[in-house]
């Protein structure tokens, strides 16, 4: 939620920004009015270095009609003039002169000096963003009675012919703009004009733009915390549901623990919902079937060690040599029977963990089957079932998986069909590609699948062997693990019975047919 907050606020920042952006606003505003009070002054002193002059030796300045000018070019506006003789000496100002009103009034604070809680907060933060980015130093702006040349140096400047502007602070924090010009009569110096103004309208602008900045700061900070809250709650408080659910099963005893069901949101977080809970299931899942693991492995070991029990109490109670070697010979079937089902049980309880840790390669599907179709045929014995397959061309039949397991399917499914099909008898083994799928078939002469066993066959222990065989040398396990083994590679694996009518209408079974589909790579 502090992440979701500081990114929004983050953006408001930047509007918040626009604020120090004023004070360039400001500072651009202010060079502007010196640069245009600079030009107002040269050319009011340039109007009355010809108009308020005598002739051409003339050394000074006609005072009633230098004021009559400076009534008309500077009555209409709020600038100050003040005119000055070479000698320094003040001998107009038009703050006195009545131009256009009788009375010069100056603002004054509320009767009590109390002010309205706005303005209060106005002027601090005015005072607050003045401190963050202040003015740069001025000199203090003073203004004895009786003023001459000398107290103003622009003045000073433009008596020597030199135009010069100045700022000065005053109060309040208002600045004070003056620019002097030289009053000239045929490049002869006969005076000097001082326009002055301050910065009260510029600051009253930038205030005026700073509070509307900040309400509408204040506006969008209030919208976004709220948003901010709203995101949360619909972000952060399902996650957290979710993790104490989640840790709620990790340290729970039995199922009585539930995922919060928020599947039916259509975002990120009904992903994630539908996720954990179907982890959640597959963990139950697996809970059960290491539990049903547990009981078949005991019930399997449990049959070769009681007739193993029986055979050795029978040894001890008789002294009849027949009697004993078959019963030794039964020790000896149960001996190699535990061996096959330990080695079956330790690979496939390993099977988990290597899948999880194996890594997906391309794998040449065609150029797998073909050698070890090749070591079946070189080391059958004689009446063995023939092995038929033809390799696909190279490149063709790749599909994503672990090779070794794969093989290992491939192993099973050779290995079940030579057991059932019968001596001199044919196993044809087949790959083809199915849009985006890779089919491989083995197929057997043999008996066929028992009716209803097209799914028993692949549970663990299921044991269906043909007549003849010995007994103990399956533990049921291998097509289980073939399985499970396609599926953790995103495929399939099914059985059923090869068939054809009869004259008599009737189907003969020709025996068992196992097809798995894998995923072709891309």
């Amino acid at each position: 939620m502090r992440r979701i907050m500081a990114v929004n606020v983050l953006a408001l920042g930047i509007l918040g920004g626009g604020i120090l952006y004023l004070n360039q606003f400001r500072e651009d505003l202010i060079e502007q009015r010196v640069a245009a009070l600079a030009t107002q002054a040269e050319t009011i002193a340039g109007a009355i270095g010809e108009s308020a002059g005598g002739g051409p030796e003339t050394t000074t300045i006609e005072v009633e009609t230098a004021r009559q000018i400076i009534g008309r070019l500077v009555g209409p506006s709020d600038n100050r003039a003040r005119l000055f003789t070479v000698d320094g000496e003040l001998i107009a100002d038009s703050r006195f002169m009545a131009l256009g009103r009788s009375v010069f009034t100056i603002p004054l604070p509320p009767p009590g000096g109390t002010l309205d809680w706005r303005q209060r907060f106005s002027d601090w933060m005015d005072r607050a963003l003045d401190t963050i980015s202040p003015y740069p130093d001025f000199p203090p702006y003073a203004e004895r009675p009786g003023q001459t040349a000398s107290d103003y140096g622009e003045v000073m400047a433009a008596l020597s012919g030199e135009s010069e502007t100045r700022v000065r602070s005053g109060e309040e924090g208002i600045l004070i703009i003056s620019a002097s010009a030289p009053v000239q009569r045929f490049r002869r110096v006969l005076g000097a004009l001082m326009l002055s103004t301050d910065t009260r309208d510029i600051q009253q602008l930038v205030r005026q733009e700073r509070l509307t900045i900040l309400k509408v700061f204040g506006l969008s900070l209030g919208v976004t915390l709220l948003l901010s809250f709203f995101l949360a709650g619909t972000i952060a408080r399902p996650i957290r549901r979710l993790a104490r659910a989640a840790d709620t099963v990790r340290r729970g005893i039995g199922r009585t623990a539930e995922m919060p069901d928020i599947s039916n949101r259509r975002d990120e977080i009904g992903d994630l919902s539908r996720s954990v809970g179907a982890m959640t299931r597959a963990l139950y899942r697996q809970i059960d079937a290491i539990e049903s693991f547990a009981a078949d492995v005991s019930h399997e070991l449990k049959n070769p060690l009681t007739s193993m029990r029986s055979a050795l109490e029978t040894v001890q109670r008789t002294e009849d040599k027949k009697v004993q070697a078959r019963l030794l010979a039964i020790l000896e079937d149960d001996v190699h029977r535990l061996d096959r089902l330990i080695s079956d049980i330790s690979d496939a309880s390993r099977l988990d963990a290597e899948l999880t840790r194996g890594l997906m390669a391309p794998v040449d599907l065609g150029a797998l089957v073909h050698t070890l179709v090749e070591v079946y045929r070189a080391t059958a014995k004689d009446g063995a079932p023939a092995v038929v397959f033809t390799q696909p061309e190279a490149g063709q039949m790749i599909v994503q998986g672990i090779e070794d397991r794969l093989g290992q399917v491939v192993r099973n499914l050779l290995d079940n069909a030579i057991s059932f099909s019968p001596p001199e008898g044919t196993v044809a083994v087949t790959l083809a590609k199915r849009s985006r799928s890779i089919l491989l078939t083995v197929e057997d002469e043999g008996p066929g699948l028992p009716a209803g066993a097209a799914e028993k066959i692949f549970s663990r222990f299921y044991s269906e062997r043909p007549t003849g065989e010995a007994f103990g040398r399956h533990s049921g396990l291998g097509l289980s693990i073939s399985r499970q083994v396609v599926e953790a590679h995103s495929g399939e694996i099914s059985a059923d019975n090869r068939t054809e009518k009869t004259k008599d209408g009737e189907e003969k079974i020709l025996g068992a047919r196992f097809i798995v589909r894998l995923p072709a790579a891309p």
